[in-house]
């Protein structure tokens, strides 16, 4: 059995084995695939089971590879394969759901406490000479932020969402959680569901832990940001087009939002015209919250127990049934 990973540099730059996969077939990984539908047709060659991160796989490629029985997406969102025309194919796509859960909450924390103490900042300055020269005993360049007793909303109150908010419990935050399903058990004395509305007007911080879907796509925008508290901060793990990003540029730059921390921005890599380049007081990471080795390491498992539970005629974690 013939088995490509069309673009497996992401997931595992060489600190993983792909030995587990190995044990199924014979094995070829590819860094990147070009994206160019000929050229991924060509990359899969006569595979029946691949892989994708990011390579896109719509129905012009899937009609050409009938081949391909499996494909396993090596992340969560698995919007790259038009999984419609792989169901009509008879092609089984999979996806890995929770391995980032943990990562992905840290992250958020960590964008959320650089944003109140500029950490890398002030260490950038100490090693200017700025506090050899001082004549204070200590000084900082930019407001310095407390958590405790501020509240903090969760757009999006999933895996993520309950993971972020235990983390910031810690810090002394209290929660306000928007979800279309709530489940009461993960509400608390400091943890509340609240209407978007409510949230939006009582919350210091704002988080987005919400799938990409049609209801979603633009949630922070102009008319959301007015409802918003003055000198808000507002952050993004999840997804890109969550943000009309030129209308969360605007904020910044005016002042409405007083920070923005972004892991993840609308075109990824993202584009040199993208707004939030520009804006003040806006952090962007280049889309690594999910990232560190122990949860790709999860993935890596996970991927393997995907593909042996197809092989054995017990498919797990299917996307297009």
């Amino acid at each position: 059995m013939k088995i490509v990973v069309l673009d497996g540099y992401t997931l595992n730059p060489g600190d993983l084995s792909w030995s587990g996969i190995e044990t199924f077939g014979d094995l070829t990984v590819h860094e990147r695939t070009d994206f160019s539908p000929e050229k991924v047709v060509e990359t899969i060659g006569d595979a029946e089971i691949i892989f994708t991160n990011k390579t896109p796989l719509p129905k012009s490629v899937l009609s050409k590879i009938s081949h391909v029985k499996y494909i396993g997406v090596l992340a969560t969102g698995y919007n790259v394969v038009d999984t419609s025309a792989a169901k009509e194919l008879g092609i089984i796509v999979t996806n890995i759901p929770t391995y980032g859960t943990t990562a992905v909450a840290q992250f958020t924390l960590a964008l959320l406490l650089e944003i109140c103490h500029h950490i890398g900042e002030h260490s950038r300055a100490v090693f200017r000479g700025d506090w050899t020269n001082s004549i204070d005993f200590c000084f900082w360049n930019y407001p310095l932020i407390e958590l405790a007793g501020k509240t903090m909303g969760l757009i999006g109150f999933g895996r993520i969402g309950q993971a972020t908010a235990k983390v910031a419990q810690a810090f002394g935050l209290n929660i306000l959680a928007y979800d279309t399903n709530k489940n009461p058990d993960s509400e608390n004395e400091s943890c509340k569901y609240a209407s978007l509305d409510e949230l939006l007007s009582k919350s210091d911080i704002i988080s987005l832990h919400c799938p990409l879907l049609e209801n979603t796509q633009g949630i922070i925008n102009k008319s959301n940001i007015a409802k918003m508290k003055d000198g808000v901060i507002i952050l993004n793990t999840s997804r890109g087009p969550l943000v009309v990003e030129e209308d969360l540029r605007e904020a910044l730059d005016s002042g409405k939002v007083a920070a923005a921390g972004v892991d993840v921005v609308s075109a990824e890599p993202i584009k040199a015209d993208n707004p939030l380049l520009k804006a003040k007081n806006c952090i962007i990471t280049p889309h690594i919250a999910w990232a560190p080795k122990e949860s790709r390491t999860r993935l890596m498992n996970t991927t393997v127990e995907n593909l042996g539970a197809f092989i054995n005629g017990s498919p797990i974690n299917v996307v297009n049934q």
